[in-house]
């Protein structure tokens, strides 16, 4: 039996994680992980308290044919990663390393994934070391989250992802 390489695992568990997920779009998986312990997870949905887009039955960016990466003020929502960065203190994320897995509706992982702009600030903010997101079952990209703080997109307005 071969054994899974560490960031497979944690990007395995990250998809496991997915499998929370109330959107009808894409759900996504976030573990945090800092010498080699989870220290958080997350997964796509509504605030608590209010109804899922899977409880409803549609998505309203769906509805206005609104493409990946835009209009997430529209969302219901909060993403993955921020979840996972609600539930940890900082000192713990600090350094840290952020697993992440997007999967389709159709079960195929999410190409090209990355964090939206508002979570890179998020991620940057809880001072997480770098990203890792899964491209397909065996392989990844890892980001380091200082390329994001030098390379700010807000600055020369790009969207999405």
């Amino acid at each position: 039996m071969e054994r899974r390489d560490k960031r497979n695992y944690y990007l395995d568990l990250a998809k496991m994680v997915s499998k929370r997920s109330t959107c009808l779009r894409r759900s996504y998986g976030a573990v945090i992980v800092k010498n080699d312990e989870v220290i958080s997870t997350g997964y796509v949905g509504a605030p608590r308290g209010r109804a899922n887009c899977s409880d409803l039955g549609y998505c309203i960016r769906a509805e206005l044919k609104i493409p990946r990466g835009e209009r997430y003020e529209l969302c219901r929502s909060v993403h993955a990663e921020a979840n996972a960065i609600i539930s940890a203190s900082r000192d713990k994320m600090i350094d840290s390393t952020l697993y992440l897995t997007g999967v389709e509706a159709d079960g195929s992982y999410v190409s090209n994934s990355c964090c939206c702009s508002m979570c890179k600030r998020m991620v940057i903010n809880a001072g997480i070391k770098e990203v890792v997101i899964r491209d397909d079952e065996d392989h990844y990209r890892v980001i380091p989250v200082s390329d994001w703080i030098e390379n700010d997109e807000s600055v020369e307005g790009k969207r999405g992802y």
